[in-house]
């Protein structure tokens, strides 16, 4: 996998990935066709008019980023409505559908890690992208996520990162769509801008997002976890330098006010994911991406492990794997992906943002063995 390198305006930045993508986007278009159908009964049509509801809450929340969906559509040949609609995906159908992502940060001798696998729908494998972009209004940011939408898990120059968790809820209401919400975080220059995001600007249904930054903090670095949905989110905070997530709501604030309906691994997983970042990481001593993308790989519980794998048992629509790892170290502005299940992937890709103490342009780029 290679990454996609946007510049300029928001037009500009979005219809470039419109052009380079082109493909992708049309079969992420078809993959939620059937992905409504499956769990919402809804055709695409009918989507698009689910998806314009959210409108004016973008308008309100993030406008900029429409310019963004307008260009994508003009690079991909497509209809803005079907770029709003792709990024509204989470909104349209998580009412029925939750992914099965597992992440953690993690803060250790002096370097903030965020990290996860990304679960879903095996059909997304190949469209996802790496997209890096440096916009004139906002820090240069890279991007792991789906073809045709703004964002979804990374990091920007500043040394903010962000991973997410899906939460199954029939909840909705008024803010941003979670990867608007996702990409404004990306954008942010501090945690505290950040945080803001889910706090004031509020996300319109239910997600975790697992927000850390270099910046000083306790061990190295800062970290909380979000469990956002439209009144003020739950928040968890790191105990021992690290915060865990999967698939479920946890934070008392999100508890009393949200109800959910995870999946049935996503307790176990959780208690896996702590189990090994306690036991089996050095108590002392500097640790690498080889140790926590060997967390990642984890098959205890199999199929329904933190690393997943195909599940014949399961009915084929809600069939999900692990499609992508990352690993971020927030400290050195350093990021790696593993396209596929972590356990399998024989090479990396990296990007390197340039000296944390003058932030720019990455400062490297190559796939590893």
């Amino acid at each position: 996998m290679h990454i996609t390198p946007l510049s300029g305006s928001r037009t500009e930045i979005g219809e470039a990935h419109g052009r380079a993508h082109a493909g992708l986007i049309t079969h992420s278009l078809e993959v939620y066709d059937r992905l409504f159908q499956d769990f919402v009964g809804l055709d695409w049509a009918a989507a698009r008019q689910t998806a314009e509801r959210f409108l004016p809450m973008i308008e309100r929340g993030f406008p900029a980023i429409l310019a963004e969906m307008e260009g994508i559509a003009r690079g991909a040949g497509l209809d803005f409505e079907d770029i709003l609609t792709l990024n509204c995906r989470s909104e349209i159908s998580l009412t029925q559908a939750s992914g099965g992502c597992s992440a953690f940060a993690l803060a250790r001798d002096g370097t903030q890690w965020l990290a996860q696998n990304w679960d879903w729908r095996t059909d997304q494998l190949h469209n996802v992208v790496a997209l890096e972009i440096s916009g004139l209004d906002a820090p240069a940011l890279i991007s792991i996520g789906e073809a045709g939408m703004v964002a979804k898990i990374g990091m920007n120059e500043h040394g903010i990162g962000v991973c997410l968790n899906a939460i199954r809820s029939r909840t909705c209401g008024e803010g941003l769509p979670i990867h608007v919400a996702l990409r404004k975080i990306l954008e942010s220059p501090d945690m505290e801008s950040a945080v803001a995001v889910a706090s004031r600007d509020r996300v319109c249904s239910p997600a975790h997002f697992l927000i850390a930054s270099a910046q000083a903090g306790n061990e190295g670095g800062q970290a909380a976890g979000l469990e956002v949905h439209p009144g003020e989110p739950g928040r968890l905070a790191p105990e021992g330098g690290l915060v865990t997530h999967t698939n479920h709501l946890y934070a008392r604030a999100a508890t009393c006010q949200v109800e959910d309906f995870p999946r049935p691994d996503s307790r176990p997983r959780l208690a896996r994911l702590d189990s090994l970042l306690r036991e089996r990481l050095p108590a002392e001593g500097e640790i690498g991406e080889g140790e926590l993308f060997a967390i990642l790989s984890d098959h205890d519980n199999a199929p329904l492990s933190i690393c997943r794998h195909f599940n014949p048992d399961q009915p084929p629509e809600e069939r999900m794997e692990t499609l992508f790892s990352v690993v971020m170290d927030l400290t050195r502005r350093r990021l790696t992906l593993r396209h596929g299940k972590p356990c399998e992937s024989d090479e990396s890709l990296t990007v390197q943002f340039g000296d944390a103490s003058a932030p720019g342009r990455r400062q490297s780029l190559e796939d590893e063995p």
